[in-house]
Protein backbone atom coordinates (compact mmCIF):
# COMPACT_ATOMS: atom_id res chain seq x y z
CA UNK A 1 0.00 0.00 0.00
CA UNK A 2 2.92 2.64 0.62
CA UNK A 3 4.48 2.13 -2.85
CA UNK A 4 0.71 2.81 -3.95
CA UNK A 5 0.31 5.78 -1.98
CA UNK A 6 3.74 7.16 -2.98
CA UNK A 7 3.04 7.05 -6.40
CA UNK A 8 -0.72 8.39 -6.04
CA UNK A 9 1.31 11.52 -4.69
CA UNK A 10 3.81 11.45 -6.99
CA UNK A 11 0.96 11.31 -9.85
CA UNK A 12 -0.42 14.26 -7.88
CA UNK A 13 2.13 16.37 -7.83
CA UNK A 14 3.04 15.94 -11.24
CA UNK A 15 -0.75 17.03 -12.26
CA UNK A 16 0.16 20.17 -9.93
CA UNK A 17 2.98 21.22 -11.54
CA UNK A 18 2.09 20.97 -14.89
CA UNK A 19 -1.23 23.05 -14.19
CA UNK A 20 1.15 25.54 -13.02
CA UNK A 21 3.57 25.39 -15.69
CA UNK A 22 0.62 26.11 -18.27
CA UNK A 23 -0.78 28.99 -15.95
CA UNK A 24 2.56 30.63 -16.10
CA UNK A 25 3.99 29.41 -19.15
CA UNK A 26 6.48 32.24 -19.91
CA UNK A 27 5.41 33.15 -23.64
CA UNK A 28 9.07 33.55 -24.94
CA UNK A 29 8.76 29.25 -24.14
CA UNK A 30 6.02 29.12 -26.91
CA UNK A 31 7.62 30.94 -29.80
CA UNK A 32 9.20 28.28 -31.32
CA UNK A 33 5.87 27.01 -31.93
CA UNK A 34 4.11 30.11 -32.65
CA UNK A 35 5.95 31.66 -35.04
CA UNK A 36 6.16 29.16 -37.57
CA UNK A 37 2.25 29.93 -38.10
CA UNK A 38 3.15 34.11 -38.22
CA UNK A 39 4.38 33.71 -42.10
CA UNK A 40 7.27 35.19 -41.70
CA UNK A 41 6.95 37.83 -38.67
CA UNK A 42 8.77 37.70 -35.76
CA UNK A 43 8.37 38.83 -32.16
CA UNK A 44 11.28 40.35 -30.27
CA UNK A 45 11.41 41.67 -26.64
CA UNK A 46 8.64 39.06 -25.41
CA UNK A 47 7.94 39.46 -21.86
CA UNK A 48 4.91 38.02 -19.74
CA UNK A 49 3.03 34.50 -19.90
CA UNK A 50 1.20 32.79 -22.60
CA UNK A 51 -2.01 34.15 -20.98
CA UNK A 52 -0.93 37.97 -20.86
CA UNK A 53 2.01 38.74 -22.56
CA UNK A 54 3.82 41.29 -24.78
CA UNK A 55 6.40 41.55 -27.94
CA UNK A 56 8.05 44.55 -27.36
CA UNK A 57 8.95 44.61 -31.20
CA UNK A 58 6.86 42.78 -34.63
CA UNK A 59 9.44 42.56 -36.85
CA UNK A 60 8.04 42.23 -40.43
CA UNK A 61 9.02 39.66 -43.48
CA UNK A 62 11.28 42.60 -45.05
CA UNK A 63 12.93 43.00 -42.00
CA UNK A 64 11.15 46.02 -40.67
CA UNK A 65 10.09 47.32 -36.87
CA UNK A 66 6.47 47.35 -37.44
CA UNK A 67 4.92 48.21 -33.98
CA UNK A 68 4.44 47.23 -30.61
CA UNK A 69 1.93 43.85 -29.87
CA UNK A 70 -0.21 42.93 -26.43
CA UNK A 71 -2.44 39.68 -25.94
CA UNK A 72 -4.66 38.53 -23.43
CA UNK A 73 -5.39 34.70 -23.99
CA UNK A 74 -8.12 32.90 -21.31
CA UNK A 75 -7.25 29.85 -19.84
CA UNK A 76 -10.82 28.56 -21.42
CA UNK A 77 -8.31 27.87 -24.48
CA UNK A 78 -7.35 24.52 -22.58
CA UNK A 79 -10.57 23.46 -23.02
CA UNK A 80 -10.56 24.40 -26.49
CA UNK A 81 -12.64 27.62 -26.06
CA UNK A 82 -10.28 30.20 -26.80
CA UNK A 83 -11.08 33.76 -26.09
CA UNK A 84 -7.85 36.79 -27.41
CA UNK A 85 -7.69 39.81 -27.24
CA UNK A 86 -5.21 41.82 -29.49
CA UNK A 87 -3.61 45.37 -29.12
CA UNK A 88 -1.07 46.43 -31.52
CA UNK A 89 0.31 49.45 -31.85
CA UNK A 90 2.43 51.10 -34.66
CA UNK A 91 3.34 54.19 -36.22
CA UNK A 92 1.65 53.27 -39.01
CA UNK A 93 -1.10 50.82 -38.19
CA UNK A 94 -2.99 50.47 -34.43
CA UNK A 95 -5.14 47.62 -34.14
CA UNK A 96 -7.32 45.80 -31.50
CA UNK A 97 -10.20 43.87 -30.60
CA UNK A 98 -11.87 40.76 -28.95
CA UNK A 99 -11.62 37.39 -30.98
CA UNK A 100 -13.25 34.27 -29.71
CA UNK A 101 -13.18 31.02 -30.90
CA UNK A 102 -16.88 29.13 -31.80
CA UNK A 103 -17.56 25.58 -32.36
CA UNK A 104 -18.62 24.90 -36.50
CA UNK A 105 -15.17 26.85 -37.56
CA UNK A 106 -16.57 30.62 -36.73
CA UNK A 107 -15.26 33.42 -34.81
CA UNK A 108 -17.02 35.77 -32.75
CA UNK A 109 -15.19 39.57 -32.95
CA UNK A 110 -16.18 42.31 -30.52
CA UNK A 111 -15.29 45.87 -29.74
CA UNK A 112 -12.70 45.83 -32.98
CA UNK A 113 -10.62 49.18 -34.45
CA UNK A 114 -8.29 49.70 -36.58
CA UNK A 115 -6.40 52.60 -37.57
CA UNK A 116 -4.24 52.40 -40.74
CA UNK A 117 -2.37 55.12 -43.28
CA UNK A 118 -2.24 53.66 -47.05
CA UNK A 119 1.47 53.15 -46.81
CA UNK A 120 0.69 50.37 -44.05
CA UNK A 121 -1.72 48.79 -46.12
CA UNK A 122 0.82 48.72 -49.22
CA UNK A 123 3.23 51.34 -50.99
CA UNK A 124 1.81 49.42 -54.39
CA UNK A 125 -1.47 49.43 -53.72
CA UNK A 126 -3.30 50.14 -56.81
CA UNK A 127 -6.55 50.45 -58.83
CA UNK A 128 -7.22 51.37 -62.22
CA UNK A 129 -8.35 54.72 -60.82
CA UNK A 130 -4.90 55.82 -59.03
CA UNK A 131 -3.28 54.76 -55.78
CA UNK A 132 -5.15 55.41 -52.49
CA UNK A 133 -3.88 57.62 -49.97
CA UNK A 134 -4.91 58.95 -46.65
CA UNK A 135 -6.28 57.52 -43.79
CA UNK A 136 -8.50 54.06 -43.01
CA UNK A 137 -10.54 53.95 -39.66
CA UNK A 138 -12.68 50.93 -38.96
CA UNK A 139 -14.68 49.94 -35.94
CA UNK A 140 -16.38 46.91 -35.49
CA UNK A 141 -19.13 46.89 -32.83
CA UNK A 142 -19.51 42.94 -33.56
CA UNK A 143 -19.03 40.35 -36.63
CA UNK A 144 -19.57 36.76 -36.59
CA UNK A 145 -17.35 35.03 -39.21
CA UNK A 146 -17.71 31.87 -40.51
CA UNK A 147 -14.47 29.92 -42.91
CA UNK A 148 -13.38 33.95 -42.81
CA UNK A 149 -16.73 35.50 -44.60
CA UNK A 150 -18.83 37.99 -42.28
CA UNK A 151 -22.09 35.76 -41.60
CA UNK A 152 -23.30 38.90 -39.30
CA UNK A 153 -21.54 42.50 -39.27
CA UNK A 154 -21.75 45.69 -37.73
CA UNK A 155 -19.58 48.02 -38.40
CA UNK A 156 -18.02 51.67 -40.16
CA UNK A 157 -15.48 53.07 -41.65
CA UNK A 158 -14.05 56.20 -42.95
CA UNK A 159 -11.47 57.33 -44.85
CA UNK A 160 -9.61 60.38 -43.96
CA UNK A 161 -7.93 62.91 -46.40
CA UNK A 162 -8.73 60.66 -49.17
CA UNK A 163 -6.66 60.92 -52.37
CA UNK A 164 -6.34 59.36 -55.88
CA UNK A 165 -2.67 59.17 -56.80
CA UNK A 166 -2.70 59.49 -60.42
CA UNK A 167 0.00 59.70 -63.02
CA UNK A 168 -1.79 63.48 -63.49
CA UNK A 169 -2.16 64.04 -60.09
CA UNK A 170 -3.29 63.72 -56.86
CA UNK A 171 -6.97 63.86 -56.99
CA UNK A 172 -8.18 64.91 -53.42
CA UNK A 173 -11.85 63.55 -52.31
CA UNK A 174 -11.98 64.66 -49.02
CA UNK A 175 -13.59 62.12 -46.00
CA UNK A 176 -15.81 59.24 -47.26
CA UNK A 177 -17.57 57.47 -44.96
CA UNK A 178 -19.41 53.65 -44.93
CA UNK A 179 -21.58 51.99 -42.94
CA UNK A 180 -21.78 47.64 -43.42
CA UNK A 181 -24.84 45.29 -41.84
CA UNK A 182 -24.54 41.62 -42.68
CA UNK A 183 -27.46 38.99 -42.28
CA UNK A 184 -27.20 35.42 -43.42
CA UNK A 185 -23.41 35.86 -45.38
CA UNK A 186 -25.04 39.36 -47.21
CA UNK A 187 -23.13 42.62 -47.04
CA UNK A 188 -24.62 45.61 -47.44
CA UNK A 189 -22.81 48.91 -46.85
CA UNK A 190 -24.15 52.50 -47.48
CA UNK A 191 -21.48 55.00 -49.02
CA UNK A 192 -21.31 58.57 -48.67
CA UNK A 193 -19.19 61.81 -47.90
CA UNK A 194 -18.81 64.12 -44.83
CA UNK A 195 -20.65 66.94 -46.67
CA UNK A 196 -17.46 69.46 -46.90
CA UNK A 197 -15.31 67.58 -48.84
CA UNK A 198 -14.66 68.27 -52.74
CA UNK A 199 -16.44 64.81 -54.04
CA UNK A 200 -20.18 64.38 -53.08
CA UNK A 201 -20.80 60.51 -52.98
CA UNK A 202 -24.12 58.59 -52.43
CA UNK A 203 -24.32 55.00 -53.12
CA UNK A 204 -24.69 51.22 -51.97
CA UNK A 205 -22.29 48.34 -52.47
CA UNK A 206 -23.71 44.47 -51.72
CA UNK A 207 -21.68 41.79 -51.13
CA UNK A 208 -22.05 38.02 -51.06
CA UNK A 209 -19.74 34.60 -51.42
CA UNK A 210 -21.55 34.64 -54.78
CA UNK A 211 -20.66 38.36 -55.86
CA UNK A 212 -21.03 41.71 -55.83
CA UNK A 213 -23.25 44.69 -56.82
CA UNK A 214 -21.91 48.72 -56.79
CA UNK A 215 -24.47 51.34 -57.35
CA UNK A 216 -22.88 54.92 -56.41
CA UNK A 217 -23.48 58.61 -57.51
CA UNK A 218 -21.03 61.15 -57.71
CA UNK A 219 -20.05 64.66 -58.25
CA UNK A 220 -17.72 67.26 -57.92
CA UNK A 221 -18.89 70.06 -55.52
CA UNK A 222 -16.28 72.70 -57.01
CA UNK A 223 -14.83 73.17 -59.87
CA UNK A 224 -11.70 71.69 -59.54
CA UNK A 225 -10.46 70.56 -62.87
CA UNK A 226 -8.68 67.21 -62.04
CA UNK A 227 -11.61 65.72 -60.06
CA UNK A 228 -13.98 66.21 -62.86
CA UNK A 229 -11.37 64.85 -65.33
CA UNK A 230 -11.06 62.14 -62.58
CA UNK A 231 -14.43 61.23 -62.26
CA UNK A 232 -14.81 61.01 -66.52
CA UNK A 233 -12.48 58.16 -66.05
CA UNK A 234 -15.01 56.17 -63.97
CA UNK A 235 -18.33 56.71 -66.01
CA UNK A 236 -19.60 59.14 -68.47
CA UNK A 237 -20.55 62.25 -66.83
CA UNK A 238 -25.21 62.82 -66.83
CA UNK A 239 -26.04 66.02 -68.29
CA UNK A 240 -26.34 66.91 -64.16
CA UNK A 241 -22.77 67.11 -64.28
CA UNK A 242 -23.01 63.74 -61.94
CA UNK A 243 -21.44 60.56 -62.43
CA UNK A 244 -23.44 57.36 -61.88
CA UNK A 245 -21.41 53.99 -61.27
CA UNK A 246 -22.97 50.83 -61.80
CA UNK A 247 -21.11 47.81 -61.19
CA UNK A 248 -21.51 44.17 -60.43
CA UNK A 249 -19.66 40.86 -60.61
CA UNK A 250 -20.17 37.19 -60.07
CA UNK A 251 -24.09 36.05 -59.54
CA UNK A 252 -25.15 39.63 -57.96
CA UNK A 253 -25.49 40.58 -61.32
CA UNK A 254 -29.19 38.73 -60.69
CA UNK A 255 -29.67 40.46 -57.28
CA UNK A 256 -31.58 43.28 -56.89
CA UNK A 257 -29.82 46.78 -57.41
CA UNK A 258 -28.50 48.05 -53.51
CA UNK A 259 -30.05 51.33 -52.14
CA UNK A 260 -28.35 54.60 -53.16
CA UNK A 261 -28.67 56.92 -50.44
Amino acid sequence: MKPLRTCLIGFVLLLVLAGALLCFLPARWALPWIEPSLHGIRLQQVSGSVWNGRAGAVIAADGRTRGQLQWQLSRSALLGQPRLRLDFDGPQLHLSGGLERLPGDEVDVRDASVRASSTAIGHELATPWGKPRGELQLQVAHARLRAGWPMQLDAQASWHDAVMRTPQGDVALGELQATAQARGGVIDVQLRDADSGPLQLAGGLQLSPLGWRLDATLRSRQTDPMLRRWLATLAAPAADGSTHIRRHGGLAANAPPAPTL
